[in-house]
């Protein structure tokens, strides 16, 4: 009787050995997953939070852009300037779109984790109400800087029409003052010549003259290349390089004189040039 009970009692143990050990490898299993599961659950939080965070330096970035802006589009353009912000402007709207699908994604993780934390949720809604209202301010500013660039284009164009004009009119006024200094050119050139009967004759410059007539000065066709152009504004002497000279044009007598230097040669000195010349612009000199 005492070696069957011993039995029983050996069978009984063995029995809850047995049991105690299928429980302990099911409960250890159960808390190695649960330990899995909370370590997933902590790198996808961290995953999260990560995200959340680069996000919030995105959304400071595009906040430091957009003051850049908006004290811009009240100033003038110079052509770096338009470049940065062509380079702000394509920042921010490259910014805006990954933090959108960033946040997007995020609430799917935040969704298929299971994790319930409604701090994390209203973190996400704020950042997306965020972003979205950047991205209406930003199309705003678009809108205004190239409204902007649209006015200056206009009076870039306004401004190089007036300068086309000041132009026209710089051409203008240089051509009027050519004319002008061709006409006072021409009105204060002059003309001499000098030589003796002889020589005047042969050039038909003195016609006539006899033995109880006097010769007479330019009349009919005389050879005008033989006369040497002067401005009458510059020339006031005329070196004659012989002992005697009769003036043979109209000339006032009191407008000028003769000078011997100490050779014999004359030379002609006008003393009023504008009245000397007032009765002809043609000067004959006959010297012998």
């Amino acid at each position: 009787m005492k070696k069957v009970l011993a039995f029983c009692a050996f069978i009984i143990a063995l029995t809850a050995c047995t049991q105690f050990s299928s429980e302990y490898k099911r409960t250890k299993q159960e808390n190695d997953s649960l330990k899995l599961q909370l370590k997933k659950g902590e790198v996808e939080m961290d995953e999260m939070l990560s995200i959340l965070n680069a996000v919030e330096d995105d959304i400071q970035s595009i906040r430091e852009a957009e003051d850049f802006l908006t004290i811009q589009k009240d100033s003038e353009f110079s052509v770096s300037k338009r470049e940065q912000i062509k380079n702000n402007m394509t920042l921010i709207t490259e910014t805006l779109k990954r933090n959108k699908q960033q946040l997007a994604e995020l609430q799917e993780k935040l969704n298929a984790s299971g994790v319930k934390s409604s701090a994390l949720q209203k973190t996400i809604d704020r950042l997306t109400k965020d972003l979205n209202e950047k991205g209406e301010t930003i199309v705003k500013l678009q809108s205004e800087l190239g409204q902007k660039d649209e006015e200056i284009k206009q009076l870039a164009q306004q401004v190089e029409g007036l300068n086309a004009d000041v132009q026209i009119l710089e051409d203008v006024n240089i051509s009027q003052n050519e004319r002008l200094n061709e006409q006072e050119q021409t009105l204060n050139t002059v003309f001499y010549c000098f030589g003796t009967k002889k020589e005047l004759k042969e050039q038909n410059i003195l016609t006539g003259g006899g033995l109880f007539s006097k010769s007479k000065a330019l009349e009919g066709d005389f050879n005008k290349d033989y006369f040497i152009s002067i401005d009458k504004r510059q020339v006031t002497a005329i070196p004659l390089y012989a002992s005697k000279a009769k003036i043979k044009t109209n000339h006032p007598e009191d407008t000028y004189n003769f000078h011997k230097d100490p050779d014999g040669n004359l030379t002609l000195e006008i003393k009023d040039t504008t009245k000397f010349w007032s009765l002809s612009k043609y000067l004959v000199i006959e010297v012998g």
